[in-house]
């Protein structure tokens, strides 16, 4: 009886030990196809020697392909990942080179509006408007000096006139008056001659 249940107990054993293998395997075989999870696979399915695992031939052999095809596979994306980035970067830098081009024409145009040129010389609207306001403010005082000069001339020589002709005048009076009593020492001393005749 011993026996049997001895055969009972292993049977029941290697029973669940196969359910619990099967299980494992199956486990194993749901896990997504990645080369970490192919690693995971080979050690699970690998039988055990003392310290060391032992992987069949055909599963190293298919751990190793599928690590190559990944290897490739990673190979070919870094390749045209590398083509795509090296395609940006000229990309780049041509719209950095046509953004300086562009920076450049701006700047230019902008000092070229902010700039007149005023007897061939280049100047910015503020100094030509501060130049242009210096002259127009130095002919303005000077129009102003030149008319007041004008009218205080003016009234001089209205003046002058004025006492010109009334010394004119005086003249006129004196010149009269010196002619009269010329006239009249004349007649006088006429008379002392007729006068003096006659005695």
């Amino acid at each position: 009886m011993k026996i049997v249940n001895l055969i009972i107990v292993t049977l029941f054993c290697s029973s669940v030990f196969a359910q619990t293998q099967l299980t494992k395997k199956q486990q194993l075989d749901a896990l997504p196809n990645t080369v970490e999870n192919q690693f995971i696979k080979a050690y699970g399915k690998a039988s055990n020697w003392r310290e060391y695992k032992m992987i069949t031939r055909p599963d190293f052999q298919t751990l190793q392909k599928n690590i190559v095809d990944s290897v490739i596979s990673l190979k070919k994306n870094i390749a045209t990942k590398q083509l795509k980035i090296n395609e940006q970067e000229k990309s780049i830098l041509a719209l950095n080179e046509k953004i300086e081009t562009l920076s450049n024409n701006l700047n230019s145009s902008i000092d070229k509006e902010n700039k007149i040129n005023f007897i061939g010389i280049g100047m910015t609207k503020n100094s030509y408007n501060l130049l242009l306001w210096s002259i127009i403010t130095v002919l303005a005082i000077t129009t102003v000096f030149f008319i007041l000069r004008f009218k205080n001339s003016n009234s001089l020589t209205k003046a002058a006139k004025t006492n010109l002709a009334e010394i004119e005048e005086e003249f006129e009076l004196h010149r009269k008056k010196s002619l009269e009593k010329e006239q009249k020492l004349r007649r006088q001393l006429q008379d002392e001659i007729n006068k003096q005749r006659g005695v």
